[in-house]
């Protein structure tokens, strides 16, 4: 699931799940574009090959990333969450829940965060709202 700093964005994964009635609370394998874009031409420069998973190493759930986004961007946010039954039940298209094995990504760009670090470093830390920044 592709995620940018750019949260007004209405393909961000991000901005997705704000503006969602209910979401479920499920850990997935996501990537965030500020980090790997990058990462994907050095790949290029070093003629890498081959099949790979292109997202930050580990999961994050749906709760984490609105936990984060309520924490950092609107603290008055809130949602409501849902299982996969009552889901499945909304959605047009069945949806896939995994974490991706990220160890030859991670071989070669040591340096690639976390999932949970990239979010905060690259997403949200740069969009934290000035009032709570202040501590208002």
């Amino acid at each position: 699931m592709p995620i940018s700093s750019d949260l007004s964005n209405p393909r961000n994964f991000i901005t997705k799940i704000t503006r969602y009635n209910k979401v479920v609370n499920i850990p997935n394998s996501m990537t965030v574009l500020d980090e790997l874009l990058p990462i994907s031409i050095e790949m290029a420069k070093r003629n890498c090959k081959g099949i790979w998973n292109f997202t930050n190493p580990g999961v994050v759930s749906h709760n984490e990333i609105l936990e984060m986004y309520r924490d950092y961007i609107d603290p008055n946010f809130k949602w409501v969450n849902f299982n996969l039954e009552e889901q499945a039940k909304v959605i047009v298209a069945p949806r896939s829940n995994n974490e991706l094995d990220t160890f030859k990504l991670k071989e070669a760009f040591p340096e690639l965060l976390p999932i949970k670090d990239s979010l905060l470093k690259y997403v949200f830390e740069p969009n934290k709202k000035s009032s709570l920044a202040n501590g208002a």
